[in-house]
């Protein structure tokens, strides 16, 4: 009976510590790809001072492996203004990356799609402040519609 309790605990140690591995290994292929797509450049958050959200969200990027500048800004509206996205379309940051503008707490793999297909748009946008999004607390509770911004502004470029 020892022995079949002995060989019960170290196959769950075992199974952990597989767990662990397999865990651990998607995020370093995470990580390459993002580094790979952004080819080592940094991205631009611009956030208030006193946003926990937008610090929350630079914070997710940064754990991915993406170098983040982030810039407090007293007046995001200058920001909005600047990259000329629509009141409809707004949430409380902005961020630049590789040649686009991404508006709110838009998940990494939307990011990353949109890197990778290089469309002819000027970004990307998730608006409001969804619970559940990156950066944001609480549960995911309906899929996030991603919009345009430019060309085809207000399109929806994907749902997760």
């Amino acid at each position: 009976m020892k022995n079949n309790k002995a060989i019960i605990i170290g196959l769950v140690i075992v199974g952990i510590a597989v767990a662990a591995f397999w865990a651990s290994s998607g995020n370093d292929t995470q990580k390459s790809v993002v580094n790979e797509l952004l080819g080592g450049e940094k991205v631009v958050v611009y956030k208030s001072p006193t946003c926990g959200c937008c610090e929350a969200y630079s914070s997710y990027l940064k754990s991915e492996g993406i170098t983040v500048d982030v810039q407090n800004v007293a007046d995001l509206n200058v920001i909005k203004e600047r990259f000329n996205i629509p009141l409809n379309l707004q949430s409380c940051h902005t961020m630049e990356v590789g040649g686009y503008v991404v508006e709110g707490h838009v998940p990494l793999e939307v990011v990353e799609k949109l890197l990778a297909e290089k469309p002819q748009i000027q970004g990307v946008a998730l608006p409001g402040m969804p619970s559940g999004s990156p950066g944001m607390p609480g549960l995911k509770t309906a899929p996030f519609a991603i919009y345009t911004l430019g060309g085809a502004e207000g399109e929806i470029y994907m749902t997760i």
